[in-house]
């Protein structure tokens, strides 16, 4: 590929849309906010959500989680606030928060992960926070409450025990915690981790760190897929979400012993698993590791990812690019907007992202496109950002009670009404499109 050599641009956030789309956009993106927030609506989707899934397993309404929960309403509501200031959504945050505080302390467990479990409320609260200046009984009840599960992922990293992605991933382990701990860590936490993420580039029984042993499953594709276990290439929960959080701390200047060589180890593992198509790089959703004995499958005759930021190309592409940034590696960043380019290459149709929300959808792909804009300033990527908040208003359903139905695979509607795989996250894209302030939310999806 050409030589882009494309430095990051240090500038402030401003919208990638023309003035022409700002109106459209901004105006689906506040009526999804009021809908999505509205008591009544929250109610009524999640009745319609319940007759309308096939998957009533993933239907859980946790106050205080991030992806499908009050948290995750919290989070929305702060973005709002500082996108249009005094419109009252400060106050509909405190609501919500308080619902998710008052539903951890009644929990028997609390997960510690990002998006269902302490982390995530200790992220929307610090959102809220302005800086620390409030919510400080809160956060500080919080930060001590992350203590004992963050020693426990440090002594399992010392003893070189690989386990399963959520051990160390971006929704549900440390990777995600990490993104907190980067932002606030009174107690020390933050080196901690970094620790244990620098394990993983240490190889395991001949593997990469991050490898996920085979293990008892219901899913008849992951039991046929990787009888042998896997090494998972997906932002969400595989190694470029601890990649992404290595890198981010590079950056900040939060460095830990061997810390350096784990962005290059990892960042070369996930270069070497890229393949091509006719549209340009991709990589698939995971590699399987081969039976004993036998040699790796080559990347070319794995099957590509969608392309979204959960898995696929576009989440692959942003933890390069940090990395790329971190080590001041032009090759690296110029194959992350070569990555990117390519996935904008690939038709609507072949993309395989028909559903318009934020984890395996287009709200996903463009608010990753929206930060490559931010880095690069390459006009084809705002042309492309314009083209999916097209897509986006396209999909807008004002009928539905938030306005947006996310896509279960076989192209199935179903109104949910969280962060993560809902219209929430919909309107957190369309707001960072619109609107000059800078986007920090996206800190959850280590974007940035």
């Amino acid at each position: 590929m050409p030589a882009l050599r494309l430095p990051p641009v240090a500038v402030p956030w401003r919208p990638a849309l023309d003035p022409r789309r700002r109106g459209p956009a901004l105006t689906v993106a506040r009526e999804v906010v009021a809908r999505a927030t509205d008591p009544e609506r929250i109610a009524l989707g999640l009745a319609a959500a319940r007759r309308q899934t096939r998957y009533p397993q993933t239907l859980r309404r946790t106050p205080y989680s991030l992806a499908a929960g009050d948290a995750g309403l919290a989070a929305l509501c702060a973005a709002a606030d500082a996108d249009l200031p005094g419109e009252g959504w400060d106050a509909a945050a405190h609501g919500f928060l308080a619902a998710a505080a008052r539903a951890a302390e009644r929990a028997p467990v609390l997960p510690w992960g990002l998006f269902e479990g302490l982390g995530g409320l200790a992220f929307a609260t610090m959102l809220l926070s302005r800086g620390g200046a409030r919510y400080r009984t809160l956060l500080a009840t919080l930060d001590a409450a992350l203590a004992r599960p963050a020693a426990a992922f440090v002594a399992t990293g010392d003893g070189g025990r690989p386990g399963p992605t959520t051990a160390f991933d971006l929704v549900s382990g440390a990777a995600g915690v990490g993104a907190y701990l980067l932002t606030r860590d009174p107690h020390g936490l933050l080196p901690g981790i970094l620790r244990g993420l620098v394990a993983l580039a240490r190889p395991a029984g001949g593997l990469p760190g991050w490898w996920t042993p085979p293990a008892p499953t219901d899913d008849a594709f992951t039991a046929r897929a990787y009888p042998h276990g896997s090494l998972n290439c997906g932002l969400a929960h595989g190694v470029p979400g601890p990649l992404a959080l290595l890198a981010l701390a590079l950056r900040a200047g939060a460095e830990v012993p061997g810390q350096h060589d784990a962005v290059q180890v990892m960042a070369a593992w996930l270069v070497a698993q890229h393949t091509e198509d006719r549209w340009g790089v991709n990589w698939p959703a995971a590699v399987p590791v081969p039976p004993p004995g036998t040699p790796w499958p080559q990347p070319a005759g794995l099957e590509p990812a969608r392309a979204a930021w959960c898995y696929g190309s576009p989440g692959v592409a942003r933890a390069l690019w940090l990395a790329g940034c971190a080590l001041d590696d032009a090759d690296l960043r110029d194959l992350a907007v070569e990555a990117i380019r390519a996935a904008l290459r690939r038709p609507v149709s072949e993309r395989r992202i028909d559903s318009p929300t934020f984890c395996h959808g287009v709200a996903g792909l463009l608010q990753i496109v929206l930060r490559f804009w931010q880095d690069t300033r390459l006009p084809a990527l705002s042309q492309a950002a314009a083209g999916l908040v097209d897509q986006l208003l396209a999909a807008y359903q004002p009928e539905r009670p938030f306005g947006f139905a996310a896509l279960e695979p076989g192209g199935n509607p179903v109104d949910r009404g969280g962060l993560l795989d809902g219209a929430p996250g919909v309107a957190l894209a369309l707001l960072a499109a619109a609107t000059p302030a800078d986007p920090s939310w996206d800190r959850l999806f280590l974007l940035a």
